[in-house]
């Protein structure tokens, strides 16, 4: 059982109310001495201790419900690239608010500099945060899940009855009875490089024939998530004070397909399925009839309070490493900053197309990972036309990885075992990788012209680069 280390959130809670320890000691029960433990986190929170002080502060309990830690140490790595690794995890620890508000200033610094860079015209700037970065981060915060939209999908597929192998005539159906929405399968030269294309003015979804039938599901669950759920949709986004257009439409699409998801896998059905299967995702694609990627992202937004599948995170990369999605349930540290670590298995999963790679991976601080990969391939057009070809990525914490399939014959508890990740040579904080691209940001070599190194960027040990204390001055002589 996790423990719970609330320390500094409890003592907020008893100053905010002007109480003593001795005072708030009495009403919960216990001694002076175990509250003054507990607010120093020296002792966890116990379950009745919990319920005691919810009751007397009014508080839910998820208040005391730990951070990701691991999140919060990668994004201020990121914030404060000169402190050490050691503070930042004690700050994202016990001091998980601050840890926040340090990277909220960060952003809003960051979006400063974008909207001056803008104005002034500096394009380096401006490349380095778009609307692409700002949507990703959308979905990052909200852990990859989204109530409002995930519920009402659910109730919409009871209402039409959403059912294996029928879903494509019910959005169909859907889309024609209650809106009077034509759909025109149209001839993928025709489409000229779209998809698909929806046109208010004669209300027809023109879908290319060179999409498959749940890609063509996804997108007729897309335009009814427009077209009933908008209201929804643009509260959501409201919330988030974009201030680019851009921005807002990326963010209106991305809603809208997760609604289209949520509605074509139903989050109670799609669990069920999950667990019964072991998060088998060759099997929940033929079940389902839906492809691996949509498996994998809908496999990764299964957080729904009191019905939480393995919160997973999801990636989709390139074979040059460039990051097209990346969304979490965990508390896995995507670095916004460089790429990400070649010793990662979704790289290997080019080597070997359609297979699936798995890999357990330890992170600089520890933790460790179950990481499922696989190539996906995608062709637009006949022969002659180039194709995409992305690594899907999926990854659990090790504690979870005993209820996937994928487990099936590792050594879960072997640590030594594991491949040692990192978020990204830019904020990894391991010392002597031979992958490493780039130094980390706020650290510096051990460079030396007498001798080389296997290691491309051999770095200072941090115990090496102590700020050494005032010079005391030299001892004068005693006059004799």
């Amino acid at each position: 059982m996790v423990k719970t280390f609330a320390g500094a959130r409890l003592r907020r809670l008893r100053e905010d109310r002007g109480m003593s320890q001795v005072e708030l000691a009495r009403l919960l029960e216990i001694s002076p001495s175990y509250l003054n433990q507990i607010e120093h986190d020296s002792r966890p929170l116990t379950v009745s201790v919990l319920m005691r002080v919810t009751e007397v502060f009014g508080v839910d309990p998820a208040y005391f419900a730990p951070h990701d830690t691991p999140r919060l140490v990668a994004d201020l790595r990121e914030a404060l690239p000169t402190q050490a690794l050691p503070d930042l995890a004690e700050l994202a620890t016990k001091l998980p608010e601050v840890a926040e508000a340090v990277i909220d200033l960060y952003r809003r610094q960051r979006q400063a500099e974008d909207q001056l860079a803008e104005i002034v015209g500096d394009r380096e700037l401006i490349a380095g945060r778009s609307p692409y970065d700002q949507v990703s981060d959308f979905f990052y915060r909200r852990q990859n899940y989204v109530p409002e939209l995930d519920e009402a999908a659910e109730a919409l597929a009871r209402e039409i009855k959403v059912r294996r192998g029928e879903t494509w005539r019910v959005l169909h159906d859907r889309l024609v009875e209650r809106h009077g929405v034509r759909i025109a399968l149209e001839d993928a030269r025709k489409l000229a490089g779209e998809l698909h294309r929806y046109r208010p003015e004669t209300r027809t979804l023109h879908l290319s024939n060179s999409l498959r039938t749940g890609q063509q599901a996804i997108r007729m669950g897309a335009q009814i998530a427009l077209l009933e759920y908008g209201d929804i949709i643009d509260s959501i986004i409201e919330e988030e004070d974009f201030d680019d257009p851009q921005t807002r439409i990326l963010t209106k699409v991305g809603l809208a397909n997760y609604f289209a998801a949520a509605l074509i896998l139903p989050y109670t059905m799609f669990l069920t399925a999950a667990e019964a299967m072991r998060y088998d995702i060759e099997l929940l694609t033929e079940h389902f009839g839906m492809g691996w990627e949509s498996v994998c992202h809908r496999l990764s937004t299964l957080q729904r309070p009191k019905a939480r599948g393995v919160p997973f995170s999801f990636v989709r990369v390139d074979r040059a490493g460039n990051m097209s999605k990346r969304q979490s349930a965990t508390g896995f540290p995507f670095s916004r900053t460089g790429g990400t670590c070649p010793l990662w298995n979704v790289y290997e999963a080019f080597n070997a197309p359609g297979r699936v790679m798995t890999q357990i991976a330890a992170m600089p601080d520890g933790q460790r990972y179950l990481w499922i990969a696989r190539t996906v391939t995608r062709h637009y057009g006949g022969y002659g036309q180039p194709g995409k070809v992305f690594a899907i990525g999926l990854g659990c914490e090790i504690r979870h990885a005993g209820r996937l399939v994928y487990s099936t014959g590792m050594d879960l508890n072997a640590i030594d075992a594991a491949i040692p990740i990192g978020p990204g040579c830019r904020t990894c904080e391991r010392l002597n990788c031979p992958q490493r691209a780039v130094p980390p940001i706020g650290r510096r070599l051990d460079l030396d012209v007498n001798r080389s190194t296997f290691i491309p960027y051999p770095l200072k040990d941090p115990l090496s680069e102590a700020v050494p204390g005032p010079r005391q001055p030299a001892a004068q002589p005693r006059p004799r």
